[in-house]
């Protein structure tokens, strides 16, 4: 959870590290000129190799470190996960399963050994990882809670070329993929760079260029001036190359974020960027870069809109809650519960909660399905299916 208590000091590694981050983008900075977009200073600092957020080695995952994912709160939410890529893996008629980003590992640790009970275990389970310590973190942890379905994992440097069917799974990926800043003014639409500030950086307006301009007003409209926001030319790309060799199956995405009505409304100006550093949330995404998550709500009409134009459909879309409601979360709990005394039952409701909550991960949570070649509905979406709202 979040907290109002001040973020705490760095610690001498910690501080060597982020101004070894910082050097590095500064000299970026340097080299283009003097200001960079910020979508470039968000990938540097997530992204560069052995220096970014999600390359360095310190933990990000987790009670230890910036932020906890579902699956960390409780097996229970890859067992209804599995519910629902067993299904598809039935239509399928077997396949692969392929997790982006696989954290920690602990939606794999869990997520196998359920799709193993079901009598639906898929001949490989990969992961696409693009950093070297959190490869190493994951497989020590498939090593130590899954050790007879670790020959099934492999690991990833990019989308399989060869076609495939399956199961894409992105568990908070989407919100990481860098954004551009855009804000409109009477003038025309401006976008938001980044220059170097002392030992550290700046934000800086521009005139954007025509492209940005151009999804800015499709987005937002013509007379929305003073609206501020996020848009992610990322997404329709990273979508497509997941999807392109995918011949049977479906991308399953499950993220914080909105249909585009809803993302783009005016009661929304000023976005939905932030940092997390130790379970905190943090408003500066300048400072501490290589520490903290820098992180956007995902606009899941852009997702829907670059699915369909990969050639698949849009098969579902909910909240989180509902899509583990659907997927059998109460029988989940009952059977977990069944093995725990009574403050382990606590434990698991308190975490049940969490993820169907509406102020917490229930609502702001959703889980949008795009499938190719399998037919009809998905049990993820049964109850309350919003696809109409994207």
């Amino acid at each position: 959870m979040l907290s109002a208590v001040p973020l705490p000091a760095l610690t001498a590694d910690e501080a060597a590290h982020a101004g070894r981050v910082a050097a590095h983008i500064q000299s970026e900075v340097a080299v283009a000129g003097g200001w960079i977009p910020f979508s470039r200073f968000m990938a540097l600092a997530l992204y560069a190799p052995g220096l970014g957020y999600y390359s360095a080695g310190a933990r990000k995952f987790g009670a230890g470190g910036d932020f906890i994912t579902a699956p960390e709160l409780t097996p229970v939410f890859a067992r209804c996960v599995a519910a629902q890529v067993a299904e598809i893996l039935t239509k399928t008629g077997g396949g692969t399963v392929l997790e982006a980003g696989a954290g920690s590992g602990a939606l794999a640790s869990a997520l196998l050994p359920a799709l193993e009970s079901r009598g639906v275990l898929p001949a490989r389970y990969q992961i696409l990882e693009v950093s070297a310590d959190l490869r190493q973190r994951q497989r020590d942890k498939l090593a130590r809670e899954v050790p007879g379905l670790l020959e099934r994992v492999e690991w990833l440097d990019a989308p399989p070329e060869a076609a495939w069917r399956g199961v894409v799974l992105a568990n908070e990926v989407l919100d990481a993929l860098p954004v551009e800043r855009f804000r409109v003014t009477a003038q025309g639409v401006e976008v938001q760079g980044v220059i170097a500030e002392g030992e550290g950086f700046a934000f800086q307006w521009r005139p954007a260029g025509e492209a940005l301009a151009t999804v800015v007003r499709e987005r937002v409209g013509e007379k929305a001036v003073g609206f501020q926001g996020e848009v992610c030319l990322m997404t329709k790309p990273w979508v497509t190359e997941m999807a392109r060799s995918l011949t049977a199956g479906a991308l399953l995405f499950v993220d914080y974020g909105l249909p585009r009505a809803q993302y783009y409304h005016p009661s929304r100006s000023g976005g939905s960027l932030c940092g997390f550093f130790r379970h905190r949330r943090v408003e500066d995404v300048l400072a501490r870069p290589g520490l903290q998550d820098i992180t956007a709500w995902v606009d899941f009409t852009a997702v829907a809109e670059a699915g369909v134009d990969a050639g698949f459909e849009v098969a579902g879309f909910a909240t989180q809650a509902h899509f583990l409601l659907d997927t059998g979360l109460e029988g989940e709990i009952r059977a977990a519960g069944a093995e725990l005394d009574t403050a382990g039952q606590a434990w698991l409701a308190q975490a049940a909660a969490t993820l169907i909550m509406p102020g917490e991960m229930g609502e702001r949570f959703k889980v949008l399905a795009l499938t190719r070649g399998i037919g009809a509905k998905l049990k993820g979406f049964a109850f309350r299916d919003l696809a109409r709202s994207l």
